[in-house]
Protein backbone atom coordinates (compact mmCIF):
# COMPACT_ATOMS: atom_id res chain seq x y z
CA UNK A 1 0.00 0.00 0.00
CA UNK A 2 1.43 3.40 -0.97
CA UNK A 3 1.87 6.28 1.47
CA UNK A 4 -1.09 8.31 0.16
CA UNK A 5 -3.41 5.32 0.57
CA UNK A 6 -2.15 4.75 4.11
CA UNK A 7 -2.74 8.41 5.02
CA UNK A 8 -6.26 8.24 3.54
CA UNK A 9 -7.18 5.08 5.43
CA UNK A 10 -5.76 6.35 8.71
CA UNK A 11 -7.70 9.60 8.30
CA UNK A 12 -11.02 7.76 8.01
CA UNK A 13 -12.94 7.61 11.31
CA UNK A 14 -13.39 4.13 12.77
CA UNK A 15 -16.26 2.41 14.52
CA UNK A 16 -14.37 2.50 17.81
CA UNK A 17 -13.86 6.26 17.49
CA UNK A 18 -17.60 6.73 17.02
CA UNK A 19 -18.23 4.52 20.07
CA UNK A 20 -15.73 6.52 22.15
CA UNK A 21 -17.30 9.85 21.20
CA UNK A 22 -20.82 8.56 21.90
CA UNK A 23 -19.79 6.89 25.16
CA UNK A 24 -21.02 3.43 24.11
CA UNK A 25 -19.56 0.14 22.92
CA UNK A 26 -18.69 -0.63 19.32
CA UNK A 27 -21.43 -3.28 19.35
CA UNK A 28 -24.01 -0.64 20.24
CA UNK A 29 -22.85 1.54 17.33
CA UNK A 30 -23.15 -1.44 14.98
CA UNK A 31 -26.66 -2.20 16.24
CA UNK A 32 -27.77 1.39 15.70
CA UNK A 33 -26.38 1.53 12.17
CA UNK A 34 -27.90 -1.83 11.25
CA UNK A 35 -31.20 -1.06 13.02
CA UNK A 36 -31.13 -4.22 15.08
CA UNK A 37 -31.03 -5.10 18.75
CA UNK A 38 -32.57 -3.06 21.57
CA UNK A 39 -31.07 0.40 21.83
CA UNK A 40 -32.65 3.25 23.82
CA UNK A 41 -33.79 6.33 21.90
CA UNK A 42 -31.39 8.70 23.64
CA UNK A 43 -28.48 6.33 23.00
CA UNK A 44 -29.47 5.95 19.36
CA UNK A 45 -29.58 9.73 18.86
CA UNK A 46 -26.20 10.10 20.58
CA UNK A 47 -24.64 7.51 18.29
CA UNK A 48 -26.11 9.11 15.17
CA UNK A 49 -24.82 12.51 16.28
CA UNK A 50 -21.31 11.04 16.70
CA UNK A 51 -21.53 9.41 13.26
CA UNK A 52 -22.50 12.75 11.73
CA UNK A 53 -19.82 14.69 13.59
CA UNK A 54 -17.02 12.34 12.59
CA UNK A 55 -18.33 11.67 9.07
CA UNK A 56 -18.16 7.93 9.70
CA UNK A 57 -18.97 5.57 6.85
CA UNK A 58 -18.98 1.75 7.23
CA UNK A 59 -16.14 -0.07 5.47
CA UNK A 60 -18.09 -2.59 3.41
CA UNK A 61 -15.17 -4.92 2.67
CA UNK A 62 -14.18 -5.07 6.34
CA UNK A 63 -17.78 -5.75 7.30
CA UNK A 64 -17.98 -8.58 4.77
CA UNK A 65 -14.81 -10.16 6.13
CA UNK A 66 -15.96 -9.81 9.73
CA UNK A 67 -19.47 -11.16 9.18
CA UNK A 68 -18.63 -13.75 6.53
CA UNK A 69 -21.08 -12.28 4.00
CA UNK A 70 -20.97 -9.62 1.32
CA UNK A 71 -23.29 -6.59 1.25
CA UNK A 72 -23.86 -6.94 -2.49
CA UNK A 73 -25.60 -9.07 -5.09
CA UNK A 74 -24.35 -9.37 -8.68
CA UNK A 75 -26.39 -9.13 -11.87
CA UNK A 76 -24.74 -10.48 -15.01
CA UNK A 77 -26.11 -9.35 -18.39
CA UNK A 78 -24.97 -9.96 -21.95
CA UNK A 79 -25.08 -6.34 -23.10
CA UNK A 80 -25.91 -3.25 -21.07
CA UNK A 81 -26.48 -1.49 -24.42
CA UNK A 82 -29.75 -3.44 -24.78
CA UNK A 83 -32.30 -1.10 -23.11
CA UNK A 84 -34.21 -4.01 -21.56
CA UNK A 85 -31.32 -4.86 -19.23
CA UNK A 86 -31.04 -1.41 -17.58
CA UNK A 87 -34.79 -1.49 -16.97
CA UNK A 88 -34.48 -4.91 -15.31
CA UNK A 89 -31.37 -3.77 -13.41
CA UNK A 90 -33.20 -0.72 -12.05
CA UNK A 91 -35.98 -2.90 -10.64
CA UNK A 92 -33.49 -5.42 -9.24
CA UNK A 93 -31.42 -2.64 -7.65
CA UNK A 94 -34.49 -1.27 -5.89
CA UNK A 95 -35.42 -4.72 -4.63
CA UNK A 96 -31.86 -5.38 -3.44
CA UNK A 97 -31.66 -2.02 -1.68
CA UNK A 98 -35.01 -2.64 0.02
CA UNK A 99 -33.38 -5.75 1.51
CA UNK A 100 -30.23 -3.95 2.67
CA UNK A 101 -28.06 -4.97 -0.26
CA UNK A 102 -26.26 -3.23 -3.10
CA UNK A 103 -26.34 -4.45 -6.70
CA UNK A 104 -23.27 -4.86 -8.92
CA UNK A 105 -24.06 -4.99 -12.65
CA UNK A 106 -21.57 -7.05 -14.68
CA UNK A 107 -21.61 -6.64 -18.47
CA UNK A 108 -20.19 -9.70 -20.29
CA UNK A 109 -20.50 -8.32 -23.86
CA UNK A 110 -21.67 -11.80 -24.86
CA UNK A 111 -18.16 -13.11 -24.10
CA UNK A 112 -18.12 -16.34 -22.05
CA UNK A 113 -14.52 -15.72 -20.92
CA UNK A 114 -15.51 -12.32 -19.47
CA UNK A 115 -18.48 -13.94 -17.76
CA UNK A 116 -16.35 -16.66 -16.20
CA UNK A 117 -13.87 -14.04 -14.99
CA UNK A 118 -16.69 -12.19 -13.26
CA UNK A 119 -17.86 -15.41 -11.63
CA UNK A 120 -14.35 -16.24 -10.41
CA UNK A 121 -13.61 -12.76 -9.06
CA UNK A 122 -16.97 -11.62 -7.67
CA UNK A 123 -19.17 -14.58 -6.72
CA UNK A 124 -18.69 -15.48 -3.06
CA UNK A 125 -16.34 -12.56 -2.38
CA UNK A 126 -17.72 -9.18 -3.42
CA UNK A 127 -21.14 -10.73 -3.94
CA UNK A 128 -23.09 -13.30 -1.95
CA UNK A 129 -25.04 -14.50 -4.97
CA UNK A 130 -25.53 -13.95 -8.69
CA UNK A 131 -28.51 -13.12 -10.91
CA UNK A 132 -27.88 -14.15 -14.53
CA UNK A 133 -29.61 -12.66 -17.59
CA UNK A 134 -28.72 -14.29 -20.94
CA UNK A 135 -25.01 -13.87 -20.18
CA UNK A 136 -23.87 -16.57 -22.64
CA UNK A 137 -22.59 -18.79 -19.84
CA UNK A 138 -22.97 -22.56 -19.68
CA UNK A 139 -25.00 -24.25 -16.95
CA UNK A 140 -21.77 -26.06 -15.94
CA UNK A 141 -20.00 -22.73 -15.34
CA UNK A 142 -22.89 -21.50 -13.22
CA UNK A 143 -23.15 -24.76 -11.27
CA UNK A 144 -19.46 -24.51 -10.38
CA UNK A 145 -20.19 -21.08 -8.93
CA UNK A 146 -23.06 -22.51 -6.94
CA UNK A 147 -20.84 -25.32 -5.65
CA UNK A 148 -18.38 -22.71 -4.36
CA UNK A 149 -21.13 -21.38 -2.10
CA UNK A 150 -22.55 -18.51 -4.19
CA UNK A 151 -26.16 -19.21 -5.21
CA UNK A 152 -27.18 -18.48 -8.81
CA UNK A 153 -30.64 -17.52 -10.10
CA UNK A 154 -31.42 -17.47 -13.82
CA UNK A 155 -33.68 -14.56 -14.73
CA UNK A 156 -36.40 -14.44 -17.41
CA UNK A 157 -36.09 -18.14 -18.29
CA UNK A 158 -38.10 -18.76 -21.47
CA UNK A 159 -38.75 -22.53 -21.51
CA UNK A 160 -41.46 -23.38 -19.00
CA UNK A 161 -41.57 -27.01 -20.17
CA UNK A 162 -37.80 -27.45 -19.73
CA UNK A 163 -36.67 -26.13 -16.31
CA UNK A 164 -32.90 -25.66 -15.97
CA UNK A 165 -30.75 -27.37 -13.36
CA UNK A 166 -30.55 -24.09 -11.45
CA UNK A 167 -33.17 -21.96 -9.68
CA UNK A 168 -34.87 -19.59 -12.10
CA UNK A 169 -37.56 -16.99 -12.63
CA UNK A 170 -39.50 -17.93 -15.76
CA UNK A 171 -41.74 -15.93 -18.09
CA UNK A 172 -44.22 -17.58 -20.43
CA UNK A 173 -42.71 -16.23 -23.65
CA UNK A 174 -44.49 -18.93 -25.66
CA UNK A 175 -47.75 -17.32 -24.62
CA UNK A 176 -46.31 -13.87 -25.39
CA UNK A 177 -45.68 -14.97 -28.98
CA UNK A 178 -49.14 -16.51 -29.20
CA UNK A 179 -50.74 -13.29 -27.92
CA UNK A 180 -48.92 -11.29 -30.60
CA UNK A 181 -49.96 -13.74 -33.30
CA UNK A 182 -53.61 -13.78 -32.22
CA UNK A 183 -53.66 -9.97 -32.21
CA UNK A 184 -52.45 -9.71 -35.82
CA UNK A 185 -54.72 -12.52 -37.03
CA UNK A 186 -57.66 -10.96 -35.21
CA UNK A 187 -57.07 -7.77 -37.19
CA UNK A 188 -57.45 -9.74 -40.40
CA UNK A 189 -53.78 -10.12 -41.34
CA UNK A 190 -53.01 -13.17 -43.45
CA UNK A 191 -49.68 -12.17 -45.00
CA UNK A 192 -47.31 -11.78 -42.04
CA UNK A 193 -43.52 -11.62 -41.91
CA UNK A 194 -41.55 -12.70 -38.82
CA UNK A 195 -38.33 -11.33 -37.30
CA UNK A 196 -36.79 -13.67 -34.71
CA UNK A 197 -34.06 -11.98 -32.69
CA UNK A 198 -31.92 -15.07 -32.15
CA UNK A 199 -30.74 -18.20 -33.92
CA UNK A 200 -33.33 -20.82 -34.87
CA UNK A 201 -32.93 -22.63 -31.54
CA UNK A 202 -31.86 -19.53 -29.61
CA UNK A 203 -33.40 -17.66 -26.73
CA UNK A 204 -36.33 -16.29 -28.78
CA UNK A 205 -37.37 -19.68 -30.12
CA UNK A 206 -40.26 -20.03 -27.66
CA UNK A 207 -41.72 -16.68 -28.73
CA UNK A 208 -41.69 -17.73 -32.36
CA UNK A 209 -43.21 -21.12 -31.52
CA UNK A 210 -46.01 -19.31 -29.71
CA UNK A 211 -46.64 -17.14 -32.76
CA UNK A 212 -46.71 -20.21 -35.01
CA UNK A 213 -49.17 -21.90 -32.65
CA UNK A 214 -51.53 -18.93 -33.02
CA UNK A 215 -51.28 -19.21 -36.79
CA UNK A 216 -52.00 -22.95 -36.67
CA UNK A 217 -54.98 -22.46 -34.34
CA UNK A 218 -56.44 -19.99 -36.84
CA UNK A 219 -55.92 -22.40 -39.74
CA UNK A 220 -53.09 -20.30 -41.21
CA UNK A 221 -49.75 -21.60 -42.37
CA UNK A 222 -46.73 -19.36 -41.94
CA UNK A 223 -44.26 -20.02 -44.80
CA UNK A 224 -40.70 -20.30 -43.50
CA UNK A 225 -39.41 -18.04 -46.26
CA UNK A 226 -41.22 -15.18 -44.54
CA UNK A 227 -39.08 -15.60 -41.40
CA UNK A 228 -35.69 -14.02 -40.74
CA UNK A 229 -33.40 -15.10 -37.86
CA UNK A 230 -31.44 -11.99 -36.94
CA UNK A 231 -29.52 -10.18 -34.22
CA UNK A 232 -31.72 -8.71 -31.53
CA UNK A 233 -31.15 -5.09 -32.55
CA UNK A 234 -32.81 -2.09 -34.17
CA UNK A 235 -30.33 -2.21 -37.05
CA UNK A 236 -30.99 -5.88 -37.83
CA UNK A 237 -34.73 -5.28 -37.66
CA UNK A 238 -34.41 -2.40 -40.11
CA UNK A 239 -32.37 -4.29 -42.72
CA UNK A 240 -34.39 -7.50 -42.44
CA UNK A 241 -37.72 -5.70 -42.75
CA UNK A 242 -36.58 -4.04 -45.97
CA UNK A 243 -35.43 -7.41 -47.29
CA UNK A 244 -38.70 -9.10 -46.29
CA UNK A 245 -40.88 -6.44 -47.91
CA UNK A 246 -38.82 -6.47 -51.09
CA UNK A 247 -39.04 -10.27 -51.31
CA UNK A 248 -42.68 -10.48 -50.20
CA UNK A 249 -44.46 -7.28 -51.23
CA UNK A 250 -47.90 -8.53 -50.15
CA UNK A 251 -47.00 -8.55 -46.44
CA UNK A 252 -49.39 -6.51 -44.33
CA UNK A 253 -47.87 -7.17 -40.89
CA UNK A 254 -44.58 -7.90 -39.13
CA UNK A 255 -44.27 -10.05 -36.01
CA UNK A 256 -41.02 -9.31 -34.14
CA UNK A 257 -39.87 -11.48 -31.23
CA UNK A 258 -38.60 -8.42 -29.36
CA UNK A 259 -39.14 -4.67 -29.33
CA UNK A 260 -35.74 -3.72 -30.77
CA UNK A 261 -36.23 -5.43 -34.16
CA UNK A 262 -39.81 -4.12 -34.15
CA UNK A 263 -38.53 -0.56 -33.77
CA UNK A 264 -36.16 -1.19 -36.66
CA UNK A 265 -39.14 -2.39 -38.70
CA UNK A 266 -40.96 0.88 -37.96
CA UNK A 267 -38.01 2.85 -39.34
CA UNK A 268 -37.73 0.63 -42.42
CA UNK A 269 -41.41 1.04 -43.21
CA UNK A 270 -41.11 4.81 -42.96
CA UNK A 271 -38.08 4.87 -45.26
CA UNK A 272 -39.94 2.75 -47.80
CA UNK A 273 -42.83 5.22 -47.84
CA UNK A 274 -45.27 2.95 -46.00
CA UNK A 275 -47.74 4.19 -43.42
CA UNK A 276 -48.01 2.35 -40.11
CA UNK A 277 -50.54 0.87 -39.46
CA UNK A 278 -52.56 1.78 -42.57
CA UNK A 279 -50.19 -0.06 -44.94
CA UNK A 280 -48.41 -2.42 -42.56
CA UNK A 281 -48.83 -3.35 -38.89
CA UNK A 282 -45.89 -4.07 -36.58
CA UNK A 283 -45.86 -5.76 -33.16
CA UNK A 284 -43.03 -6.55 -30.73
CA UNK A 285 -42.58 -8.27 -27.37
CA UNK A 286 -41.29 -6.92 -24.02
CA UNK A 287 -42.57 -3.30 -23.75
CA UNK A 288 -39.31 -1.42 -23.19
CA UNK A 289 -39.54 2.33 -22.67
CA UNK A 290 -38.59 3.01 -26.30
CA UNK A 291 -41.77 1.21 -27.38
CA UNK A 292 -43.85 3.85 -25.64
CA UNK A 293 -41.81 6.71 -27.09
CA UNK A 294 -41.62 5.62 -30.74
CA UNK A 295 -43.80 7.28 -33.38
CA UNK A 296 -46.14 5.65 -33.94
CA UNK A 297 -46.07 4.09 -30.48
CA UNK A 298 -45.34 0.37 -30.71
CA UNK A 299 -47.96 -2.26 -30.01
CA UNK A 300 -46.22 -4.94 -27.97
CA UNK A 301 -46.74 -7.81 -25.56
CA UNK A 302 -45.52 -6.62 -22.16
CA UNK A 303 -43.64 -8.99 -19.89
CA UNK A 304 -43.65 -8.38 -16.10
CA UNK A 305 -40.12 -6.98 -15.88
CA UNK A 306 -40.43 -5.33 -12.47
CA UNK A 307 -42.11 -8.25 -10.73
CA UNK A 308 -39.64 -10.68 -12.36
CA UNK A 309 -36.72 -8.66 -10.96
CA UNK A 310 -38.30 -8.55 -7.51
CA UNK A 311 -38.98 -12.30 -7.61
CA UNK A 312 -35.38 -12.97 -8.69
CA UNK A 313 -33.91 -10.96 -5.82
CA UNK A 314 -36.27 -12.58 -3.31
CA UNK A 315 -35.37 -16.07 -4.55
CA UNK A 316 -31.65 -15.32 -4.43
CA UNK A 317 -31.89 -14.00 -0.87
CA UNK A 318 -33.82 -17.14 0.12
CA UNK A 319 -31.03 -19.28 -1.29
CA UNK A 320 -28.36 -17.23 0.49
CA UNK A 321 -30.22 -17.57 3.78
CA UNK A 322 -30.98 -21.27 3.34
CA UNK A 323 -28.28 -22.89 1.19
CA UNK A 324 -28.73 -26.35 -0.26
CA UNK A 325 -32.33 -25.92 -1.42
CA UNK A 326 -33.33 -27.85 -4.57
CA UNK A 327 -33.56 -25.93 -7.84
CA UNK A 328 -36.92 -24.18 -8.14
CA UNK A 329 -38.68 -22.46 -11.01
CA UNK A 330 -41.00 -19.59 -10.15
CA UNK A 331 -43.24 -18.29 -12.94
CA UNK A 332 -44.25 -14.66 -13.29
CA UNK A 333 -47.65 -13.30 -14.26
CA UNK A 334 -48.80 -13.92 -17.84
CA UNK A 335 -47.59 -11.37 -20.45
CA UNK A 336 -50.20 -8.82 -21.53
CA UNK A 337 -51.02 -7.21 -24.88
CA UNK A 338 -50.38 -3.44 -24.95
CA UNK A 339 -52.24 -2.15 -27.97
CA UNK A 340 -50.85 1.10 -29.33
CA UNK A 341 -50.74 2.84 -32.71
CA UNK A 342 -48.50 0.49 -34.75
CA UNK A 343 -51.16 -2.15 -35.44
CA UNK A 344 -54.50 -1.86 -37.22
CA UNK A 345 -56.85 -3.76 -39.51
CA UNK A 346 -55.31 -5.42 -42.54
CA UNK A 347 -55.70 -3.24 -45.65
CA UNK A 348 -58.14 -4.40 -48.32
CA UNK A 349 -55.37 -3.95 -50.87
CA UNK A 350 -51.70 -4.53 -50.18
CA UNK A 351 -49.35 -1.52 -50.11
CA UNK A 352 -46.82 -3.04 -52.50
CA UNK A 353 -47.53 -4.78 -55.78
CA UNK A 354 -46.05 -8.00 -57.00
CA UNK A 355 -46.03 -11.72 -56.43
CA UNK A 356 -45.44 -13.11 -52.96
Amino acid sequence: MNTRAQIFLHSMPTLSEVAHLAGVTSATVSNVLRKRGKVGEQTRLRVLAAVEQLGYRPHLTARALAEGCAPTLALMVSSIANPFYPEFALAAERAARANGRFLIVCNTNDDPATGRAYLDQIAGTLSDGVLVMNANLSIDDLKKTEQRGAPVVLCMWEKLDAPPELPCIAVDFFEAGAIAGRHLIGLGHRHIGALVGSKMNGIHAERYKGYLSACAAAGQKHPQNRTRYIEDSVEAGYESTKALLEAHPRLTAIFASNDLPALGALNAAADMGLKVPQDISIIGITDIQWARLSRPALTTVAVPTVSAAEMAVALLLDLIGKPGQPAAMRVTATPQLIERASTGPAPFDTPLRGAD
